[in-house]
């Protein structure tokens, strides 16, 4: 931790006083710089930006030139490339939208980029219809929470798979059905399945086909992968095996697009998604947040989204790189 001045505004940014950040495994990548080639884009030695946090909500303090849209006093959520992990952040004016009616600051913070992730993925990738089956591994975590939720408002009969203990929170989630995977394999439990999204991986891309619709879409989305180049192997497979298959398989890369984030703030407003919310924690406690995000657990382990929130002078996290368990690596 350490205390830095209260940055300022340039061109087409607002100044943000930070209520809650979230933290993701976007986040672990960077400060560890594994995979290696995150340090390509992000710092070779240790991150080129000194504060991680990505996802954030808060309210404008100020603004900069060329902001017509946001004001000092407005709530809003969205995201950045680095910064959040602190009482006040810039952000580009563009990656925010207003915290729609009903939702708490803390509750908004939680919603980028996963539920971007979530829509893009259902939406936009295997484009999820009425009546369609769709299968959710990872159901209770981040993305998982929200792709519950997401594919239910599209009109879709959704299967979550989840760990013992998230049965019910999953079931709360809106799944008609729910798979406890330390009893049940739900490659070889006999259904199949118009789209699934695997945010875990846990089990061989031929594994998991077995359990999707001849003409169906998969989308692994685990992030998992090698020391050097994460899951770029993963993909390419992927993408190999899907010309000479009729089921889709179709990795991708979410990214950070404002009218998608306007489009969660409907969803939220009326109610149909709602953001899980693991626990809470001080700034001051942002390394212990952290710690687990990183662990890959096994399928469904993760529950929600940690977050971390602001309440003194200006402060922020840094970090150096390594490992995240002690403040003076963040």
């Amino acid at each position: 931790m350490s205390d830095v001045a209260v940055p300022e505004p340039g061109r087409g940014e607002v100044l943000i006083r930070v209520g809650a950040a979230s933290v993701h495994p976007g986040d672990y990548f960077v400060m560890t710089g594994e995979p290696y080639m995150v340090r390509l884009m992000f710092g070779l030695r240790r991150p080129r930006h000194g504060i991680p946090g990505m996802d954030l909500a808060g309210v404008v303090t100020a603004v900069g030139t060329d902001v017509t849209a946001l004001h000092p006093g407005d709530e809003v959520f969205g995201w950045t490339g680095s910064g959040a992990l602190a009482q006040y952040a810039c952000v580009r004016a563009e990656n925010l939208v207003p915290v729609p009616p009903g939702l708490s600051i803390t509750e908004a913070a939680a919603v980028p980029p996963v539920g971007m992730t979530a829509l893009q993925a259902l939406r936009d990738i295997a484009k999820v219809q009425p009546g369609q089956t769709v299968l959710v591994t990872g159901a209770s975590g981040g993305v998982g929470s929200f792709a519950v939720q997401i594919a239910k408002a599209l009109g879709a009969e959704v299967t979550g798979v989840c760990r013992t203990a998230n049965l019910e929170m999953v079931r709360m989630l809106g799944a008609d059905h729910v798979i406890d995977y330390t009893a049940t394999d739900v490659t070889r439990a006999g259904s199949r399945y118009d789209v699934i999204f695997d945010n875990v991986e846990a089990q061989p891309l031929a594994e998991v086909r077995a359990a999707l619709a001849p003409t169906g879409t998969l989308i692994p989305n685990s992030g998992r992968g090698g020391r050097w180049f994460g899951p770029l192997g993963r993909i390419a497979k992927a993408r190999i095996l899907s010309g000479f298959t009729r089921q889709r398989l179709r990795p991708f890369t979410s990214v950070g697009r404002r009218q998608d984030l306007l489009a969660l703030a409907d969803l939220l407003a009326t109610g149909e998604v709602a953001p899980a919310i693991d626990r809470t924690y001080p700034l001051e406690a942002a390394a212990e947040a952290l710690a687990p995000v990183g662990a890959r657990p096994h399928p469904g382990e993760g529950r929600g989204r940690r977050l971390t929130s602001a309440t003194r002078a200006h402060r922020t996290c840094r970090h150096s790189g390594g490992s995240p368990q002690g403040k003076k690596d963040r």
